[in-house]
């Protein structure tokens, strides 16, 4: 295949009030490859994609595609050019159907022109949709009631619309994270979807701080840091270590961070037949200074365990107990009260209010106390509380007035990570605390993790990074069809076997 260049990229560069957030980036894409671009949040990945999807106007920029000077000055004019974009973040309308979220922006099939044939829409989003092997989504549904994975899926959709995987045509897409939120098989999926990408000459942008799937779907990497690029290298040149002090500037090996404090034999957390529209009775408990993780397919009860331990989901069967205390009733609010602390799975939609400041955003469980006679907030008290809580985490922030909208999607986590810290807590409960977050701010989170159960809270860790389940927890609860079915002890175990529990096709381990 001829592997001329497909997109050129020279001299980029973009500042924010004078802070250079892109310095004189020179990036090529060749035709028929997948090329990963990484680097930790903040390295100027996002602001290069915003330029090319011509959300943003660079500074100064050369863009060529496919030999030619263009001039990208809004998403139409980059679609026009070929350009195909699938974004981290959920950018869902939540009360529109699957249907009408993939064929956003298109025009809908009318009858005269005025009335949507609906019918017919629904049908040209299953081909859509079956085009990608995508089967078990119904169009129909509303967003709003699929899962964080299945809305990926509908985003990916949405991305290939009006493209026909089988045509000789070179087009260029660009994937920020695309599997953040899908399961094993999802990605899979969506990888023999890319190899026919490659195969008919179109070309990747390959956004990922899953090192599994770079060394697996790439054929070139390049690494950025503080907005510039630092290498440029056939994926089969590098390891996966010089690829990580590239990356930060530093020497990660020691990624997950050994237990210094043992578990205490007293019971935090007793869960007794607890049960939800969506769980089955499931007993367990966790220890003082214990770290349990939670692992299964999606759809297998996971989030919603969580949700019914923290308040979110309604007790239909069951007792909670937390140190020997009945938690009676059950609400979020009283989960707060009594030390529980929870990160979502999906930041955007569960954890955030993405208009407000960081400030706020940190702050929220305890603006009561940080209120003078409960009605007027202490604006110096939450400023200090604040910025507290972004040293712990390290957050990249201009300060605790700027709109977390502004902020990179790690940096939005470490908000969300920040405010489960806000007081701390006696049992966290976190779901996928590390989805879209860097390598290096991957391992600043494991550490606190590490400290918080140092410290004698309990911590539920649900994530579909198996590597990270095993690293970070002590033990693994495996769920299938909605019931605590297995548990696997983490000393020894792999990420094959682990797998192969969640599947439910392997003997007990541990």
């Amino acid at each position: 295949m001829n592997q001329s260049v497909l997109l050129r990229i020279r001299r980029a560069s973009k500042a924010y009030s004078g802070i250079p957030a892109l310095v004189d980036a020179d990036f090529d894409l060749l035709r028929g490859e997948v090329h990963a671009l990484m680097g930790e949040n903040g390295a100027g990945k996002s602001t290069l994609i915003k330029i090319l999807a011509g959300v943003i106007p660079p500074d100064r920029a050369e863009i060529e595609v496919d030999g030619r000077s263009v001039s990208i000055t809004s998403p139409q004019s980059a679609f026009a050019h070929g350009l195909r974009f699938i974004h981290q973040e959920l950018h869902a309308v939540r009360h529109l159907s699957a249907s009408e979220n993939i064929f956003l922006g298109q025009t809908y099939p009318t009858r005269f022109g005025i009335q949507v044939r609906w019918k017919l829409l629904h049908q040209q989003a299953e081909q859509v949709l079956a085009r990608l092997g995508i089967e078990h989504i119904d169009p129909r549904r509303t967003m709003g009631h699929l899962s964080p994975g299945d809305q990926m899926l509908v985003n990916i959709a949405h991305a290939f619309v009006g493209d026909n995987l089988d045509e000789d045509r070179a087009l260029i897409y660009v994937m920020d994270e695309p599997t953040a939120a899908l399961t094993g098989a999802e990605t899979a999926q969506l990888f023999r979807v890319i190899d026919r990408l490659r195969q008919r000459g179109s070309a990747v942008l390959y956004v990922s701080h899953r090192m599994d799937e770079i060394f697996t779907i790439a054929d070139r990497v390049t690494v950025m840091r503080d907005g510039r690029v630092i290498a440029t290298a056939p994926i089969d040149t590098i390891t996966p270590p010089e690829l990580i002090e590239k990356m930060t500037g530093r020497d990660l090996q020691a990624i997950y961070p050994a237990r210094t404090v043992p578990i205490s034999d007293s019971i935090l957390l007793d869960a007794q037949g607890i049960a939800t529209a969506a769980v089955q009775p499931a007993t367990f408990a966790v220890r003082a200074g214990e770290i349990v993780g939670v692992a299964g397919l999606n759809g297998s009860g996971r989030t919603e365990l969580l949700r019914a331990i923290m308040g979110l989901d309604k007790l239909t069967a069951g007792e909670l107990w937390l140190d020997g205390k009945r938690l009676k009733p059950h609400t979020a609010e009283r989960a707060w009260l009594e030390g529980i602390a929870y990160v979502p799975e999906e930041r955007r939609s569960q954890g955030l209010v993405l208009s407000r400041s960081v400030g706020d955003n940190l702050t929220l469980p305890k603006l009561a106390s940080l209120s003078i006679g409960g009605w007027m907030l202490a604006h110096g008290s939450q400023g200090r509380v604040s910025r507290e809580l972004a040293e712990t985490v390290q957050l990249k922030a201009r300060g605790p007035a700027q709109i977390v909208r502004e902020l990179s999607g790690g940096n939005q986590q470490k908000v969300v990570f920040g405010r489960a810290l806000v007081q701390m807590p006696r049992l966290l409960l976190l779901d996928e605390p590390t989805r879209g977050v860097d390598v290096g701010a991957k391992v600043d989170l494991y550490h606190i993790i590490r400290e918080i159960s140092g410290r004698g809270a309990g911590i539920l860790l649900v994530s579909s990074d198996l590597p990270e389940l095993i690293g970070m927890t002590d033990r693994i609860l495996i769920m299938r069809g909605g019931q605590v079915a297995d548990t696997a002890y983490s000393p020894g175990l792999t990420a094959e076997r682990l797998l192969a529990l969640c599947y439910g096709n392997m003997d007990h381990v541990g």
